[in-house]
């Protein structure tokens, strides 16, 4: 059986967990997440990271420190996550969803001035398997509208564009560290900002309301609560497992990478035949190998694939439902202009099985089904 994926091991990860252990110190704000984050902020240049127990606490957050007021409308494509929508949705926002671009599957940038009104408050890119959204024109039309931007990066860790590190251009960026991302804790995430101005409030938020950061930078003499919070501190057991894949990142994207060119490659038959649709990267991004997807010619195709693939024993699965087209969806957003591609290529798109311990061997495998089935 090849697995759709499988959480990345590199070694150290149970010598950091039980370093972590011997320490005393298992909740949040240990050695081991102060170690993750400041990595992450050398690494990618951004002054401030929180690590936080997930991708989704930290866009609640993001949607916090934006000061999302219920009625305020939020502009993301519908082709994401629902925790995209769910963070401010909490906050009472109105989502407005935008078509999907073609060739990266990112929201359509040219779509988005269109859908701002006077009620819009910010705009939420998602960089789809790690290829980024044209942040330039997006940046540029939050600007003329004083708009925030909050980047979904959920995928985009240690990918670039332009030369910048996803998730450190808008106003604030989120990473996922979930078991199905490059790097991975278990369940976690960061949230990012260069804006000095937010750190106090996100310590504050991020501390269930209290200034018990400042307590422990010797800066009061007791903390207390002075202000809304929540739990957004991940456990030194979830951070001390992060921090033994990112000492070693540069080994996991080579694996990674290794498999995406693979598929690439020996796909590239079908795709050149108008069987399939391969991944498009812009050249001005760095991708991350996030995942390798092929887009077939419609619903039907993919279906009779998956099951052909199930047969032989790979896992390989679809991704997004539209969120516009939920329940949830229709409640508590609208989808602005036409829905040219978004339903059309969720339908027809599938990943292959892409994670750091996956062999060759079995890359050549799933690769050898997809062409016999074409072939057959």
């Amino acid at each position: 059986m090849i697995d759709f994926n499988r959480p990345a091991f590199t070694g150290k990860e149970l010598e950091y967990i039980r370093d972590a252990v011997n320490r005393g110190m298992l909740c949040g704000d240990g050695a081991y997440t102060k170690q993750c984050s400041r990595w992450m902020e050398e690494r990618f240049h951004v002054n401030h990271v929180l690590l936080t127990p997930s991708c989704t606490h930290a866009l609640e957050m993001a949607a916090y420190l934006a000061d999302i007021q219920p009625g305020d409308e939020v502009i993301m494509p519908s082709y994401t996550f629902v925790s995209t929508a769910d963070a401010f949705v909490l906050r009472g926002a109105k989502i407005v969803f935008t078509d999907i671009r073609l060739d990266t599957m990112n929201m359509d940038e040219t779509l988005i001035e269109d859908a701002i009104t006077p009620k819009t408050k910010a705009i939420v890119p998602v960089h789809y398997a790690g290829v980024a959204c044209e942040m330039d024109t997006i940046m540029e039309i939050a600007a003329r509208h004083h708009l925030k931007v909050i980047e979904d990066a959920a995928q985009g860790v240690n990918a670039f564009y332009k030369g910048r590190a996803l998730g450190t251009i808008g106003d604030f960026g989120c990473y996922s560290f979930h078991e199905t991302k490059n790097y991975t804790m278990g369940e976690g995430g960061a949230l990012l900002f260069q804006d000095e101005k937010y750190l106090e409030r996100a310590e504050i938020l991020r501390e269930k309301g209290t200034d018990r950061s400042r307590f422990f930078r010797g800066q009061v003499d007791k903390y207390r609560w002075v202000d809304y919070g929540s739990s957004y501190l991940p456990s030194e057991l979830n951070a001390a497992y992060l921090y033994a894949q990112l000492e070693v990142c540069e080994e996991i994207d080579r694996k990674r990478m290794e498999i995406y060119h693979y598929y690439h490659e020996h796909l590239k038959c079908l795709a050149d035949a108008g069987e399939i649709l391969q991944p498009t990267v812009p050249k001005e991004c760095i991708h991350n190998a996030h995942m390798y997807f092929i887009r077939v010619r419609d619903l039907k195709t993919r279906t009779r694939l998956l099951a052909y693939l199930k047969e032989r024993g790979i896992c390989s699965v679809f991704h997004y439902v539209p969120l516009h087209s939920a329940p949830a969806g229709r409640r508590f957003g609208r989808f602005h202009g036409e829905d040219v591609y978004t339903t059309k290529e969720s339908e027809r798109l599938l990943r292959l099985p892409m994670f750091y311990n996956l062999s060759m061997d079995e890359v050549k495998q799933v690769t050898e089904a997809i062409l016999a089935f074409f072939k057959g």
